[in-house]
């Protein structure tokens, strides 16, 4: 017997089984959604040349929009026509998307506890999870309003702090290298 389905429900076809962790990876379990995800959540960048030209992994542009578009049919994006700009589009996390934010964060901590991480790319992670629920809380309420309703990121939040967390140990990295 299947659950009575909400208004919350994303729009996705039913997986091999009801099972939610089974339906979470056919939704996000592919090598590229989670990364696409990270990439909006941890930058603000929305469109599609920025996401491109940012990753780090060096996603392809035929997978970045195909992964963008599954998103978006999936409800966890939308695709917004940019107000300064005809011809581009800008992404956004929804609530759904938003509401990862702690999934990510525990994937993020127990990569950097477990796997051959450095230390610029884990020190978000780490932060997000050393501050705990509170820090999470306040990061997912920036995002609604970065995303959902369409704010400019504040120079003295969570993401700030994040990304300068990030850039200080990227520079002290870069100075021992050379």
């Amino acid at each position: 017997m299947t659950q009575p389905v909400s208004p919350e429900v994303l729009p996705v076809a039913p997986g091999k089984s009801g099972c939610p962790i089974n339906m979470t990876m056919e939704l996000l379990g592919d090598r590229w959604s989670l990364i696409v995800l990270r990439d909006l959540m941890f930058s603000t960048n929305t469109h599609f040349r920025e996401l491109l030209g940012a990753s780090m992994e060096g996603i392809a542009s035929n997978t970045l929009a195909a992964r963008l578009a599954k998103l978006v049919d999936a409800g966890l994006l939308t695709r917004d026509d940019d107000p300064s700009h005809r011809q581009k589009v800008e992404y956004h996390l929804t609530e759904a998307a938003i509401e990862l934010v702690p999934l990510i964060t525990e994937l993020g901590a127990w990569g950097a506890r477990r796997l051959p991480t450095t230390p610029e790319l884990a020190i978000r992670a780490r932060l997000l999870a050393d501050g705990g629920p509170e820090l999470g809380q306040r990061f997912m309420n920036e995002l609604r309003d970065i995303h959902l309703h369409r704010r400019p990121a504040t120079e003295n939040g969570v993401l700030a702090e994040l990304t300068a967390a990030y850039q200080e140990i990227a520079r002290a990295s870069d100075h021992r290298n050379k």
